[in-house]
This record gives structure tokens, sequence and C-alpha cells, in this order.
């Protein structure tokens, strides 16, 4: 039987709620075992007394890191120096970084280049460089699209043109000469190009998300296997090709 995937967690503890650990843990077992878990603050500030309250719950390691000089974030270069420790001296392929403010990019390329599958999570004031550059991101802060009206909702996910290319690009990269791409290989391919997360956009499957948007059809065969297609690509590949016309006289 295969071993579970080992997983390192690194909480920057002044920037990320701790009422959305248990979150946070819930969603990596799905991926493995969780060996190393690490939160970095100055535990002597009342702002991470929440922190406090969760750490034996969840045998959480605080790591403290004093404000020496005021405006630079010894936190974060903390946090840095230990994940590059793990990622030379420890065997693991899961590397989890929880954060909202830092921009934590060039950490996470190191490690993907590693070979590591990197997962983030954090509210939706993280820098966006690096949400897009972890294999998956996942948002901590409370669902607001969930709460809007549903027609609402889906029109702002049509107005995203970044998401609506990138299904569109998924589509097209594992779709039949009719157009229909079955859904497991759409999902796998956005997974290797993005750290696109359905959940993000307030839909638990990607199959809602599909469903919802009407620039997309879909149907299922074989009782469960469920396939999807771009209405205006299709239009594209239904027309009829135009005669050539001939030339020499």
């Amino acid at each position: 039987m295969k071993d579970k995937e080992k997983i390192a967690v690194f909480i920057d503890a002044d920037n990320a709620p701790a009422k959305k650990i248990d979150k946070v843990l819930s969603e990596l077992a799905r991926y493995g075992v969780v060996n190393i878990r690490k939160a970095y603050g100055n535990w002597k500030n009342q702002n991470l007394k929440a922190w406090e309250d969760v750490l034996h719950e969840f045998a959480i390691q605080p790591i403290q890191q004093f404000d020496l000089t005021k405006g630079k974030n010894a936190t974060d270069m903390a946090l840095v120096i230990d994940v590059m420790d793990v990622l030379y001296t420890k065997n693991v392929d899961v590397i989890c970084l929880v954060s909202s403010d830092c921009d934590f990019t060039p950490l996470v390329t190191r490690a993907l280049a590693d070979g590591k599958f990197v997962i983030g999570f954090g509210e939706r004031k993280a820098p966006v460089a690096f949400v897009n550059s972890c294999s998956r991101f996942l948002y901590l802060d409370d669902e607001v699209e969930i709460e809007q009206p549903i027609q609402k909702q889906i029109r702002n996910i049509k107005s995203d043109t970044k998401l609506i290319n990138l299904l569109r690009q998924a589509i097209e990269a594992v779709e039949d000469e009719k157009g229909w791409a079955m859904l497991g290989p759409i999902g796998t391919h956005i997974s290797n190009h993005a750290s696109f997360d359905q959940r993000n956009y307030g839909f638990k499957k990607l199959s809602d998300l599909f469903m919802a948007i009407d620039l997309f059809e879909m149907k299922k065969t074989n009782g469960s296997v469920l396939w999807v297609k771009d209405k205006k690509r299709a239009k594209q590949l239904n027309k009829p090709m135009q005669p050539t016309q001939n030339t020499r006289g």
C-alpha cells in the first residue's frame, strides 16, 4: 500500500485567522498526514490570543519571534528559513503556507522546483502573485458569493475573463472531435496549470460551476460520466467548411 503523503504546515499567525484552522487541517487530511505543524508570531502580543487558544488542541508548535525592529516582519523571515530547512532535511511531499498579507511567491517557486506540491490558505487580501503561484490556494474568509443572489453570483463569474478563459482552455485541451470533454481530465488539466479551486467561487464541485454558467453545455453518459462542451467553440467546430474556389481557368 502506498504511503500517505507527508505534509508540513507553516502558519503566519500574524496574518491568518485562528478560527479557520480546523478548515485548513480538514482540507489537508484529503492529501495525507500533517507531520509538521508550526505557527510563527510574537506570542506576547495580545492579538495572537485567539491562536494561543487553539495551539494545543490542534498540536501546533508555536515559534516565538520577537518584534526586534519596528516595521520589519521577523516572523516571515523565520518562517521562510524553516521551510528551506525542511526542504533540505525532511522527507515531505506537500508544503502548506497559511498567510494573507505576505508575498511568499519566491518561497513557493523554490518549493515547486524541488518537486513539492504547495497548498496556500489565506484571506482574499492575499497577494495575487502568491495565490497564483501555489499548486492550490483556498480562501479562508467567509464566502461572500454564497450570500449573494444566484443570478448576481453567476454574472460576476461570467465577467471574470481570466476564469472563463481558464475553463475554455482546459476543455479545448482534452476535447474530442465534436468539442465534448470529460470532466475528470478537465479538472486535472486545470490543476496542472493554475491554483484554481471552484470552492473559492462558492461551488462545492467543478460540475456545479460549469452547470451554473450558460456558456457551457453538459451531458452524462453511462449513468455517471460527465462531459462538458464550450458552446462558442462547438459552433466553430460544427461550422461547415467553405468550398475552395478553383482559380484555374
